[in-house]
């Protein structure tokens, strides 16, 4: 007998991973859906394939997106990265990264997979607490389309499913995540987090290193992966 599907949106990062994780903590197979969007940091989608060999999914899809559709956004690049932000609050502003529209993209594609392959469970990393601000990251983002996945598409309309937008990681701080995965085994080693990368080397120095950064310190855990510098806004709290 086979056993009941989701689809897991898998960037490459730690929430993502994580996400992975516990869909498989919790019995599913899994069909991850990675994009490719023109990010500079492109390193993530082989981290995601990695991550996806080492969780044995059922299937790993990369879809390509049209990044000039995509190109209002420094991780596209349009202009610089922000770096060495070190007020929290600066979090709440939302930075030039921003990518428009991105995860309505990526849950409508996650959305489609889903009635194809005869199930309504989507999972996806998003996070309201230690994130950069994106609008689509929210709560109320999350429960807004999933009503409006349920009226969208066929099996929804005729009762033979109900799509739930799964977002485990919503109230967790970073260091909750890190420690979660880690007892969820994942290997934080394949991960990868940063928006401006150096070859191989994380910068140390974007708001996603930096919260990844601190959320390892806050977790008692080192981080396994090789920086080119390590800012001291990492542990920044003011």
């Amino acid at each position: 007998m086979s056993k009941p599907k989701a689809i897991v949106l898998l960037s490459g990062g730690l929430d993502s991973a994580t996400c992975l994780a516990i869909a498989k903590a919790e019995g599913l197979d899994i069909h991850a859906l990675t994009f490719q969007y023109g990010q500079r940091h492109a390193r993530e989608v082989s981290a995601a394939k990695c991550v996806a060999e080492n969780f044995s999914v059922l299937s790993h899809h990369i879809i390509s997106i049209d990044h000039l559709a995509l190109a209002a956004s420094s991780l596209t690049g349009e202009g610089e990265v922000p770096k060495n932000r070190t007020k929290i609050a600066d979090f709440n502003d939302i930075p030039s990264t921003y990518v428009p529209a991105r995860n309505t993209l990526f849950l409508s594609y996650a959305l489609g997979m889903a009635e194809v392959s005869g199930t309504g469970e989507i999972y996806i990393g998003a996070n309201a607490v230690d994130y950069s601000g994106y609008p689509d990251c929210r709560r109320e983002f999350m429960d807004a389309f999933e009503r409006m996945a349920n009226l969208a598409i066929r099996d929804a309309v005729l009762g033979k499913l109900i799509v739930r937008i799964r977002t485990p990681l919503m109230n967790l701080s970073k260091a909750e995540i890190i420690r979660l995965g880690n007892s969820l085994g994942v290997p934080h080693e394949l991960t990868w987090s940063c928006y401006d990368p150096q070859g191989d080397l994380a910068c140390g120095e974007c708001d996603s290193c930096l919260i990844r950064l601190r959320g390892f310190e806050e977790a008692g855990l080192t981080d396994p992966i090789r920086y080119r510098a390590k800012s001291d806004a990492a542990l920044g709290s003011e």
